[in-house]
C-alpha cells in the first residue's frame, strides 16, 4: 500500500484504549490529515474493518500493518499511524489518551496525558 499525503500533519497523539493496544501490540501513535490531502497511489491490498460501530481501521491484508483509523463523526478525517511514514517526518508527540488504560509495562514519561477521554 503506498500513500503520499500533501501538506503539513497534526502532532502525534498517542492512543492507549484497549482497541488500539490490541490492533497495534502496543499504543497508537498517529497523526492525521484531511482525506483530501492523501492520496492512495496502491491499495489492492488495503483492507478496512470496522472495529465499532462507525469506527474503522484499514490494515494491509498482506503483512497486516495498521495504516489509518477513521470514524464516521469525521469522514473527511483520516488518522495515519506515524510509524509508515518515510522520516524525517519532523513531527513530535504531542499528547498521550486514554493512559488509565495504558499496559503496566508501558512508562508514558513526559508527554502531556490524559488518563480518560
Amino acid at each position: 500500500i503506498s500513500y503520499v499525503v500533501r501538506g503539513s500533519l497534526r502532532s502525534v497523539i498517542d492512543c492507549h484504549c484497549e482497541r488500539c493496544r490490541r490492533i497495534t501490540g502496543h499504543h497508537m501513535a498517529a497523526t492525521s490529515a484531511d482525506l483530501d490531502r492523501i492520496e492512495l497511489s496502491s491499495t489492492e491490498t488495503l483492507r478496512w474493518w470496522e472495529a465499532a460501530p462507525g469506527v474503522f481501521y484499514g490494515s494491509c491484508g498482506t503483512c497486516g500493518s495498521s495504516l489509518f483509523w477513521r470514524n464516521d463523526e469525521e469522514p473527511d478525517r483520516w488518522s495515519i499511524t506515524a510509524g509508515t511514514l518515510d522520516p524525517p517526518t519532523g513531527l513530535s508527540t504531542e499528547l498521550a489518551i486514554w493512559t488509565s488504560t495504558a499496559s503496566d509495562y508501558h512508562t508514558l514519561g513526559d508527554i502531556a496525558h490524559r488518563p480518560r477521554d
